[in-house]
């Protein structure tokens, strides 16, 4: 493929150094050709986080999810997620771009889908989460210096709003339910909100199926089939 050759550096293959740099790999099989992206780690945004933290780069995925939906030889992306959380905005952006993309979309939690994780992890067009996966709902935070005046709390009100609107329009759960995991008291440390596990976050509508990587792999080429079905022949 040309978008992946013009990433490719002289004596390394495209695929091995796309999973090293960009935690991105592609599935080529009969049944079409699939874009695996990996979000792991924390979601990096303005500040550049310390070389030993694991992180996602927003810079690294957005223009990868503008290649995927452009290219005519990617038929479908799969988002694996295992995330502590990170940058509001870039999580938040990242998740706007999945959302929007025309082409089939599958996401699947792995470990934890944490904090921003959970607009990313309902972005796809069909979410998944493993059984032992984990997913924590809670308030906007920020670090560092806080201005303790009205125009910052509304402020903090207003993104809250933001991701709280982007979970309900893509997912099946309810406002007051959402609202009451991340406001609930008692559950964190030193905090506000809640913990969820597999089954709890389907039942909540949260997440649409309990599943593995066979399962969002066989929902994800059933919808580049029914897509090719559609699609007017040349």
């Amino acid at each position: 493929m040309e978008e992946q050759q013009a990433m490719e550096p002289r004596g390394e293959s495209a695929g091995s150094q796309s999973i090293l740099e960009f935690g991105s790999s592609l599935i080529q099989s009969k049944r079409g050709t699939i874009h695996v992206l990996t979000i792991v780690g924390q979601i990096e945004g303005h500040q550049v986080l310390p070389p030993t933290s694991k992180s996602t780069k927003y810079e690294h995925v957005m223009p990868l999810l503008a290649l995927v939906e452009e290219s005519d030889e990617i038929d479908g992306l799969l988002v694996l997620l295992n995330t502590v959380g990170g940058d509001i905005e870039a999580g938040l952006g990242i998740a706007e771009l999945i959302a929007s993309m025309s082409k089939p979309t599958v996401s699947l939690v792995l470990g934890g889908g944490h904090s921003i994780g959970v607009p990313l992890a309902v972005s796809a067009k069909r979410s998944f989460i493993a059984p032992s996966a984990a997913m924590t709902i809670h308030p906007v935070r920020l670090n560092g210096l806080v201005i303790g005046v009205p125009q910052t709390f509304y402020y903090f009100e207003r993104i809250q709003e933001r991701i709280t609107q982007f979970v309900i329009a893509n997912s099946g759960i309810k406002r007051e339910d959402f609202t009451k995991l991340m406001l609930q008291t008692g559950e964190l440390a030193a905090d506000v909100g809640s913990v969820i596990y597999g089954e709890e976050a389907v039942e909540l509508g949260l997440i649409d199926e309990i599943g593995g990587l066979s399962d969002a792999l066989t929902y994800l080429h059933k919808m580049i089939e029914q897509r090719k079905r559609a699609e007017p022949a040349e």
